[in-house]
């Protein structure tokens, strides 16, 4: 009695299992699959790097925020007269006395700061904050009026001010006095008028006559102020000179103005400008308010090397590349050497590679990131090799599944190391794997190839 052949369902079975399109297909469809986690990765280290910025901008509400100096700025006030005609006779008026400001910005302004920073904690999180001992010192010309038209009875030379601007007054760490010419003044919170520094401190000057037709005004101040993450200055000056030096190894120079020398060593830094008034968009006297002084701002930030959520991140963006080459392996390895892998299989390596990155995180919070890294891929390695001789059955193939593995963790850290060669390096890493690629599956029948063949 004849036996009969295989049914339909039967051959169809056959040819799925043995397919090399649906091989291919169900490889990238699980590789979107996995991209799920790899996102749910990439929201871990936003949310760890939110908490990071809030135990930062913690302990910054406490130490000293990020500083910004302004100052200093002369202000005299002065009164004027409006005419307010009678409504019903356009011959018949009355004058309504007001007051109002003029300033006037510094002929010279020498600042010069050192900076000394230290490191915080707030639980895991590391801030970065500094106390600052600042010495300025400058000259005043003798306010000139004549070009307002303004009469000298009107000028009340006895209410002049002198205002110096800091963002965050807290930080304040010592009494401050202004020295000019031969007065010593203390300094008292506010300002008389917001037309420059919004926040910030003032002096009243006992201007009598010897001061208040001086030719020139001297004036020296000392500032012991803490402030995190950097500090900015506004160039008021005719002349602004600005020298900060610092120990901190790596600092970030910032603002409209970069500096004209700078010293970046193993000791620290140090760093000066000189700014015209040429170079800003105000001018050195005027009445009312002021436009464009925080946009001139310039100065130096104590940054943390790319810190370990912005490498983790950045490993995080090659996952999906990542997973792709190591499903591209165990491929080659299954169409080569006639190995069945299942797609489970497939599966518990992808989620193997995805659990390298909360590692990676976990780690990184506590060690440096170089160790969390070689920890966290020699583990990963290590279990995606014991996983595959299971699979493989076969220690040369599972070795150089291994050396591969280690290759690619290798490759990709170099690239997260490096920032301004990283995408050259990996443009180059890429186009070297796809010439492998091609080369080792140059004789292969991609239309003839089955499950037990090469």
């Amino acid at each position: 009695m004849s036996t009969s052949g295989p049914t339909f369902f039967e051959k169809a079975n056959n040819w799925i299992r043995q397919s090399v399109s649906i091989r291919l297909i169900t490889i990238g469809i699980l590789i979107l699959l996995l991209l799920i986690p790899v996102s749910m990765i990439e929201s871990l280290i936003y949310e760890r790097e939110a908490r990071q910025e809030e135990a930062i901008r913690e302990v910054s509400s406490k130490w000293g925020e990020h500083q910004t100096f302004t100052g200093l700025v002369l202000t005299i006030p002065f009164k004027t007269y409006t005419k307010v005609f009678d409504g019903e006779q356009s011959d018949k008026f009355k004058l309504i006395e007001s007051v109002e400001f003029a300033h006037f910005l510094p002929d010279q302004l020498l600042i010069n700061g050192t900076v000394f920073p230290e490191k915080r904690y707030r639980g895991i999180y590391e801030v970065i904050v500094y106390n600052s001992k600042i010495k300025v010192s400058g000259n005043f010309l003798k306010p000139d009026f004549s070009e307002w038209n303004i009469d000298e009875e009107n000028i009340l030379w006895n209410d002049a001010t002198v205002s110096m601007g800091l963002s965050d007054l807290r930080s304040i760490q010592e009494n401050i006095v202004l020295k000019w010419d031969n007065q010593t003044i203390n300094f008292n919170p506010g300002t008389e008028s917001k037309d420059v520094i919004e926040n910030g401190i003032s002096a009243r000057l006992l201007m009598n006559d010897s001061i208040a037709f001086a030719e020139k005004y001297q004036f020296d101040v000392d500032l012991n102020i803490n402030g995190s993450s950097g500090i900015n200055f506004i160039p008021l000056g005719k002349v602004t000179e600005v020298k900060i030096n610092s120990d901190w190894k790596n600092p970030k120079f910032d603002g409209a103005f970069l500096p004209d020398n700078r010293t970046v060593n193993a000791d620290g830094f140090s760093a000066d400008w000189k700014v015209l008034h040429l170079n800003r968009p105000y001018p050195q006297k005027f009445t009312g308010a002021l436009q464009g002084v925080q946009e001139s701002a310039f100065g130096v930030n104590l940054i943390v090397p790319v810190d370990e959520y912005q490498k983790s991140m950045r490993s995080a963006k090659y996952a999906a590349l990542f997973i792709t080459l190591t499903f591209l392996i165990f491929f080659f390895v299954q169409i080569m050497n006639g190995v069945r892998i299942h797609p489970i299989q497939y599966i518990f390596v992808g989620l193997g590679l995805c659990v390298f990155y909360t590692l990676l995180i976990a780690l990184s919070e506590h060690i440096s990131f170089q160790l969390s890294y070689i920890i966290s891929s020699v583990a990963i390695i290590g279990l995606i090799t014991l996983y595959a001789k299971t699979i493989i059955k076969n220690k040369r193939l599972t070795l150089l599944v291994c050396l591969i593995l280690t290759i690619l963790y290798i490759f990709i850290y170099s690239i997260i190391q490096m920032e301004d060669y990283a995408l050259l390096m990996g443009s180059v890493g890429l186009f070297i794997v796809l010439a492998i690629v091609m080369y080792l599956s140059r004789k292969i029948n991609w239309y003839d190839v089955n499950a037990g063949k090469k």
